[in-house]
């Protein structure tokens, strides 16, 4: 009894789930006070969330981590966020002269370039061979069932991929190791046109992700090739695409259209500075999977027949927004917010609840929302993806 005073007290910094306007109650019992923390919104959801949305987030830090020597790789598939259906996530790091092996998908895979340098390689249907080094912001694409592999330059690295199917695992691929070590070896030697003993020490198994030394020069690496290089190339520069840039931060839109290759995803790389918001909108095309970079935000998804949900994300967390759905984005944070919107479609595309409403007859609006000219006469006919937000409450902010 007379720990009980104490054991009160140490709960007076503790979020619980209250409401300002007193719905809810107090939660002593057993909890995860760490995640409540990071979860804000879910612990204490806006009054205007409603009704039963699945589960639209899951961050890589739960997931499963598979170790190598050279590097390691975890992913976000169907099995991780049911929701997700159109893509799935692999984030992987590889060190200096650490090598994702020779291998292919039945999936196409889109990356981005989180830190570091990597040197990629590939050959695709015709014979043509592409080998080149990316760096952080880069991406790169190679259509299903394309061969191709990566290796760490002197720094290491770490990306994203995307595959254009959610059931995706990076443990159902096709490996160089694993087809020579399921192959016997006469067949191997007919194949080669070499003696049966120039195979006594392949692996037995796939090697994944394995550890050797750092490669050399790009131009050390170059293997001629008599058909050329592939007509179109498998990586973009993102980061040194011209922006978007609207008061509160800045959009940059890849697709087909400036890298013709990525033919089946489509992307933005998103900033939302302190005090913005990705503008309310919806996709008239396709899912959206996220992935978030770096800050913290939080997401509040509109799902029609008076349903809503909110979410905190963070980064190394993946969100989804489902096909049609009205959604928008605040920056809950002191530094900017990072994210990427990927969809499993050739063309980016979405709709802006603004300029709708500023495109449409005013009195017809008026008639719906029951709004005045201070409304009306703000409206933009011209998108800004990312808008400048002033609503958040400043005391809720984390640094």
């Amino acid at each position: 009894m007379k720990n009980r005073p104490r054991e009160k007290a140490s709960y007076e910094n503790v979020p619980q789930p209250i409401r300002d306007d007193g719905a809810g109650a107090t939660d002593f019992g057993p909890r995860d006070v760490m995640r409540d923390l990071e979860n804000p919104d879910m612990l204490v959801p806006p009054a205007t969330d409603a009704g039963t949305i699945p589960n639209l987030k899951f961050s890589f830090s739960d997931t499963h981590m598979q170790l190598n020597h050279g590097g390691w790789s975890r992913e976000v598939t169907v099995r991780e966020l049911p929701i997700a259906t159109t893509l799935a996530g692999v984030n992987m790091r590889l060190t200096p002269g650490g090598v994702r092996e020779l291998h292919w998908h039945k999936q196409s895979e889109w990356a981005y370039m989180i830190l570091g340098r990597a040197r990629i390689t590939s050959v695709d249907q015709d014979g043509r061979n592409f080998i080149a080094d990316v760096g952080a912001g880069d991406l790169w694409f190679f259509p299903a069932g394309i061969p191709h592999s990566i290796q760490g330059l002197e720094e290491g690295c770490e990306f994203l991929l995307v595959f254009d199917d959610g059931s995706f695992s990076e443990f159902d691929t096709f490996t160089i190791t694993d087809w020579f070590a399921h192959t016997p070896k006469d067949v191997l030697a007919a194949n080669f046109g070499v003696p049966e003993s120039a195979f006594a020490n392949i692996p037995t198994k796939q090697r994944y992700i394995f550890q050797t030394k750092t490669p050399g020069s790009l131009e050390s690496d170059e293997v001629s090739d008599p058909y050329g290089t592939v007509p179109k190339s498998f990586t973009h520069r993102l980061l040194a695409q011209d922006p978007i840039v609207t008061p509160g931060g800045t959009v940059r839109i890849v697709d087909s259209t400036n890298f013709p290759i990525s033919t089946s995803i489509a992307a933005a790389l998103v900033e939302i500075k302190p005090g913005g918001m990705r503008e309310m909108h919806w996709h008239p095309n396709k899912d959206e999977w996220q992935y978030y970079l770096s800050g913290i935000g939080r997401m509040t998804v509109f799902a029609a027949s008076g349903t809503a949900r909110t979410f905190n994300y963070r980064a190394g967390d993946v969100g989804y927004v489902p096909f049609a759905m009205g959604h928008y984005i605040q920056n809950t944070c002191n530094q900017s917010l990072w994210f990427l919107e990927i969809f499993k479609s050739n063309r980016f595309a979405d709709v802006s609840l603004n300029q709708w409403m500023a495109l449409t007859p005013k009195e017809l609006v008026q008639d719906h929302l029951h709004v005045g000219p201070e409304l009306i006469n703000a409206l933009r006919k011209e998108k800004w993806p990312v808008v400048k937000y002033t609503g958040i409450d400043k005391s809720s902010r984390k640094e």
